[in-house]
């Protein structure tokens, strides 16, 4: 990730206190167009936002300067919702949930996400606030080629759009932590919207740059989360120095979206590298030497969960709007209803440098537009460019029968 990601949620954080309710319909318009056209045309966001045309181009132009939509004139007039938009909307999202209350500075930066810390208001209003994470994934920055070689959860998709690629891996790792914890030593999940996760902050240190007075004890405790999560029918499928916290407590296990279960083809193969990974580390620094083949097979020793044993892990999830265990069999449209129908008729206000106010605006009643349900196709992802593929709609019955009376007459 480089410094032009992080500039990007700077920048969206600084246009927040700027927007209404109107401003977020918008955004929601051009994000619900996405599914279906190149460039969503501005009589679609007449017809979805019901504001005049004037009004909407007033506040197209603001979004256009500010960076968080993109605008063409060729063929026709449209617009592209891009990352500091959907920074935003997904900002908006968690202050109107009271999910955070206030953020803070850039603390971690990954290949494809970029972490920010926040505070999650206190459930009384005598309670303490509590210091969590925002995630921000990035993955529609990276080559789309490269994502659909080794991302699992991309699946049999040709050809897929950089915000569901971001919003996928979100839902995917908040679906899995969710899952996984309290079980598993990971850092609880609080909420999750579109490409964006608050959860708690790891503790310690990263192990990459943490020098361990224990670190016998420590590996041991490695292996024990790695068994743990194994027997729940989970494989990290990511893990390494640089995806495990340490701590006096112990160890905390991040960075779940390419987790896989013990049912994929190469999860033998890829079970061994996580683990290889791990007691690598622990030779190259401490001298420490496990066998790889005993240590796989004690890892093993307790027999993966069944899909029974996932059901009842599933029901038992904490934080809310957990999606089903397999993302696979969750529709690519629900993902996007369920957070439009979230995000109408509200607006989040007057951020003011670490702090959120949220003034609470009643929902305006207004009829949106109903998109029949497509696929989204998208063109390769190239350097920072977006070539988005028109998505042709099919005709309902009733423009069918209406077309075909215009025709006659």
């Amino acid at each position: 990730m480089d410094h032009s990601t992080i500039k990007m949620i700077d920048e969206a954080l600084r246009v927040f206190k700027e927007l209404d309710s109107k401003d977020f319909r918008i955004l929601t318009g051009i994000e619900t167009g996405m599914k279906h056209f190149e460039w969503v045309p501005i009589d679609e966001l007449n017809k979805y936002t019901r504001l005049p045309f004037e009004k909407l181009e007033y506040r197209l132009k603001k979004l256009v300067r500010n960076k968080l939509v993109v605008r063409t004139t060729q063929p026709y007039e449209g617009y592209q919702i891009y990352f500091e938009g959907y920074d935003v909307l997904a900002l908006n999202a968690f202050v109107k949930r009271k999910s955070i209350s206030a953020i803070g500075d850039e603390v971690g930066v990954g290949k494809e996400s970029v972490i920010y810390e926040a505070i999650l208001p206190p459930e009384l209003a005598i309670g303490e606030p509590v210091p969590v994470v925002i995630k921000f994934h990035r993955e529609g920055r990276t080559s789309f080629k490269q994502i659909k070689r080794v991302r699992e959860h991309l699946g049999e998709r040709e050809h897929f759009s950089w915000i569901y690629a971001a919003r996928l891996a979100a839902q995917r790792e908040y679906g899995i932590m969710a899952a996984l914890y309290p079980k598993v030593s990971i850092p609880k999940p609080f909420d999750h919207n579109r490409h964006a996760i608050v959860m708690e902050l790891a503790k310690g240190s990263l192990l990459s740059k943490t020098k361990l007075l224990d670190p016998e004890w420590y590996l041991d405790e490695i292996l024990k989360q790695v068994k743990i999560t194994y027997s729940l029918g989970i494989i990290h499928a990511d893990l390494s120095e640089y995806n495990i916290f340490a701590s006096e407590e112990g160890v905390q296990l991040i960075d779940w979206p390419q987790y896989i279960t013990p049912e994929h083809p190469h999860a033998d193969e890829i079970l061994e590298r996580d683990v290889s990974n791990v007691l690598t580390h622990f030779y190259r620094k401490y001298g420490i030497k496990r066998e790889l083949e005993e240590t796989i097979r004690e890892i093993k020793s307790q027999a993966p969960r069944n899909a029974g044993d996932k059901k009842e892990g599933e029901e038992n999830r904490v934080g809310g709007n957990a999606e089903e265990w397999e993302l696979e069999e969750e529709p690519e449209e629900k993902i996007f209803e369920e957070d439009i129908l979230q995000e109408e008729g509200f607006g989040a206000e007057n951020f003011e440098a670490e702090e959120f106010e949220v003034e609470e605006i009643e929902a305006e009643e207004f009829e949106a537009e109903e998109f029949e349900a497509e696929e989204i196709e998208a063109e390769k992802f190239e350097a920072e460019e977006i070539e988005i593929k028109k998505i042709e709609t099919g005709k309902t019955e009733a423009e069918k029968t209406e077309e075909d009376t215009e025709k006659e007459t």
